[in-house]
């Protein structure tokens, strides 16, 4: 079946189609943020410390980050439904292993086994969405999907710190449960089977490499701060990280269906949306860790209390994205990417000023500021990135930029977290505030340099 023999039904269907992308990606969504209200009950239960229980985000993110480079494929060989439906399935079954967890292994297993799942859903939403909806309208489109994702991380960590604190950290697994099951449903009387007629086949020789090269560049803080910034294990390591990251390079550039297609890096827009993507995904994921840890450890809140800060927010988000929506529908991508970078960094910044006495209104202040700007962001991002794309090299680009959204998401929680550690080790329980506040400005660094690449984000011609 063709594109454009679906395209009526598809056309009288769209906000059904919008409601089944939203309710598959709300699944992963609530899984990639909930858990971190459960981290400090888990350090404390698991008797591990930071760089242990990162793994629970950081092999999430690494999943996604792997599976995503395999999101146009599948839709290529599988279509729409049959790739949506099954990777639903794999997400339950993560999901139940989670609630029936026995030790910190199973439990990273389940997040592994979520996070694949969630790896090639969260492309598939984009580029059905691009498909079903004309270039005119894919910001409002956009904006629209957006609001109805943002709003279950929103009032998810309140319900999962209120679980947690209420039953216990399983059932913020089991949370997850039912979503996946509506989305099943769903999915198998809205979304059409479109299967590329010209197919390629699975870079696996690419996929074994990215994912081994992700796996080794993820271990290179882990190692450093256990064995030793000068010990044979850490320099064993990143060697072996670069060499795979080198080969994957040289594979890709030379296979005639590459995971990754480097020629999209040619292009200056994307280039340039690609430094934002791992920015973004960097000091979302990044901060989404830190900020329930912080205010647990050192402001003292309980599970349901570091939730609650997150509602607000959450509804702030959700606004600005149907503002960035539209704001990206007749103005350039850049404009609003540079007004949403820079709003993150002041909020990230103005966290490294806060502290034990910190109120619950400015905590909730801090964080507005910056998920209006993440608000006004993810629609510039998204479009701007792939604005000059079509057919196949939008599947690819779709998947390339959610790729390196990802990337910098596991990358920046496994480096944050680390940091973290090693300098709560190195500092005393009163000082403990300064190595949050020093992870805070990190972040804001890492958002001022992107400021600057999405700068060069330009129109295709200028």
């Amino acid at each position: 079946m063709t594109a454009p023999s679906v395209m009526p039904r598809i056309r009288n269907e769209r906000p059904w189609i919008v409601a089944t992308l939203m309710l598959g990606t709300i699944t992963t969504l609530l899984a990639a943020t909930i858990i971190n209200v459960a981290f400090p009950a888990l350090m404390d239960e698991m008797h591990v410390g930071h760089d242990t229980v990162q793994w629970l985000a950081t092999g999430f993110l690494a999943a996604t980050t792997a599976t995503m480079l395999a999101s146009a494929w599948a839709l290529a060989r599988f279509g729409e439904r049959a790739t949506f439906i099954a990777m639903l399935a794999l997400f339950f079954a993560g999901s139940l292993l989670g609630a029936l967890a026995w030790d910190m292994d199973s439990l990273v297993l389940a997040r592994v086994l979520q996070g694949a799942a969630a790896g090639v859903l969260q492309p598939l939403a984009m580029v059905v969405l691009f498909r079903v909806f004309p270039l005119a309208e894919r910001g409002r489109a956009m904006g629209i999907y957006g609001v109805g994702i943002v709003l279950a991380p929103a009032v998810g960590p309140a319900i999962g710190g209120a679980l947690v604190t209420g039953f216990g950290w399983r059932w913020i697994f089991v949370l997850s449960l039912p979503f996946a099951i509506a989305g099943i449903a769903l999915a198998r009387r809205t979304l059409a089977n479109v299967i590329v007629a010209e197919r390629h086949p699975f870079d696996l020789a690419g996929f074994v490499l990215m994912a081994a090269g992700l796996v080794a560049a993820l271990n290179v803080p882990v190692i450093g701060h256990a064995r030793g910034w000068t010990s044979p294990p850490l320099a064993i390591v990143t060697i072996a990280a670069l060499a795979l990251w080198a080969a994957f390079a040289v594979r890709e550039s030379r296979t005639p269906a590459p995971l990754l297609s480097l020629r999209l890096f040619r292009l200056r827009t994307f280039s340039a949306a690609s430094i934002v993507a791992v920015a973004y995904g960097a000091g979302l994921f990044g901060t989404t860790y830190l900020i329930p840890v912080f205010v647990q450890d050192v402001a003292g809140y309980t599970a349901a209390g570091a939730g609650s800060l997150m509602v607000l927010p959450g509804l702030a988000l959700a606004a600005a994205m149907a503002v960035g929506g539209r704001m990206t529908d007749t103005t350039q991508p850049r404009f609003v990417m540079v007004a949403g970078l820079v709003l993150f960094a002041v909020s990230a910044a103005l966290f490294a000023l806060t502290g034990a006495g910190t109120g619950w209104w400015t905590f909730v202040a801090w964080l507005v500021i910056g998920r209006v700007g993440l608000g006004l962001l993810i629609p510039a991002l998204n479009v701007g990135a792939v604005q000059s794309l079509s057919g196949h090299a939008l599947a690819q680009g779709s998947a390339a930029i959610n790729f390196l959204r990802q990337l910098g998401g596991a990358a920046g929680v496994n480096l944050l977290a680390v940091y973290l550690q090693w300098r709560l080790n190195a500092l005393d329980a009163a000082q403990a505030p300064r190595a949050y506040h020093e992870c805070f400005i990190l972040v804001a660094v890492a958002f001022i340099v992107a400021i600057v690449a999405a700068g060069a984000a330009r129109r295709p011609g200028e």
